[in-house]
This record gives structure tokens, C-alpha cells and sequence, in this order.
């Protein structure tokens, strides 16, 4: 089996923002299934952003491609004043978290709070002046080493 090349994706790397719920539903498609460890997610806190690397499943191209593949993406998320987490020890290396979903609590003024839920109970949760998310593929597309598409029993 070999990589995916990059000539074969039907499109451009993705370069995409989220500055209201309904872009925020896009992204949270894209990422979902996405996988990283917790050492992938950096709170630059001078900066006031939340950092993840992600190793997203190419779902733009439709669920045809076969084996799957999967493309290395910055996600981040801009305006963040606190993150709190659940599940995910920080700097672990060993631990696969997977993303299931991406959603807006909002708040007052167009604050928030951004929450990624993971699988097996956990999640991450930034609370944000204003919602401001992007997500930037940075690396080739390549064949998911797994093979398979992921299973979510339904």
C-alpha cells in the first residue's frame, strides 16, 4: 500500500474559517474523527489561542476513496481567555484522542464557549471573547494507516 499523493485529491488543501454557528457546523463535519494526542494542543495564552494538530479524515472528497485518507491541519481557535479539560492529561503523547464534534455555547455579547467533545467521555473547553476558528491543512493528503474508515456502531 502506498500514500495517497497529493496530485490525487480532487481539491485544494482546505483553508477555511468559523466566525458564526453555521461555518462552525462545517468545520465540526471536517473534524469529525479527526485524531491527535494531547501533546498536539498548545493554549498559547499570550496570544490568546487555542492550537490543536490534527490528523483529519478527508471527508470532502466524499467517503469513496479507498483506503481512506487522512491530512495533517492546524486548527485553531483565536480570542481564548481560559481552557479547561476533561479526560486529557496535558503533554500525553501516548493517548489517541478522536473529535466527535465541535459546538458554540454562547454567552453574552458574542462570547462563549467553543467545546470539542472526544470520544470516550472527554472534551476540551475554551471560553472565548468572540468565536474566531480556522482550520488549514498542512501537510499531503495520505492513506489512513488503519485502512478502514472509522466505526461508530450505527
Amino acid at each position: 500500500m502506498s500514500d495517497a499523493r497529493f496530485e490525487d485529491a480532487g481539491g485544494a488543501p482546505l483553508n477555511l474559517g468559523a466566525m458564526d454557528a453555521d461555518d462552525l457546523t462545517v468545520l465540526s463535519a471536517l473534524l469529525q474523527d479527526a485524531v491527535l494526542t494531547a501533546s498536539d494542543i498548545a493554549w498559547q495564552k499570550r496570544h490568546r489561542r487555542l492550537a490543536l494538530l490534527v490528523n483529519r479524515l478527508r471527508r470532502e472528497d466524499g467517503m469513496h476513496v479507498s483506503p481512506p485518507e487522512r491530512v495533517r491541519a492546524m486548527l485553531t481557535v483565536e480570542n481564548v481567555l481560559g481552557v479547561s479539560a476533561q479526560g486529557v492529561t496535558p503533554g500525553d503523547t501516548d493517548t489517541v484522542l478522536s473529535i466527535l464534534s465541535v459546538s458554540f455555547e454562547p454567552g453574552e455579547e458574542g462570547s462563549g464557549h467553543v467545546l470539542f467533545t472526544l470520544a470516550g467521555d472527554g472534551a476540551l473547553r475554551a471560553k472565548v471573547e468572540a468565536l474566531e476558528l480556522g482550520l488549514r491543512d498542512v501537510t499531503r493528503p495520505y492513506a489512513a494507516v488503519s485502512g478502514k474508515l472509522p466505526d461508530h456502531g450505527g
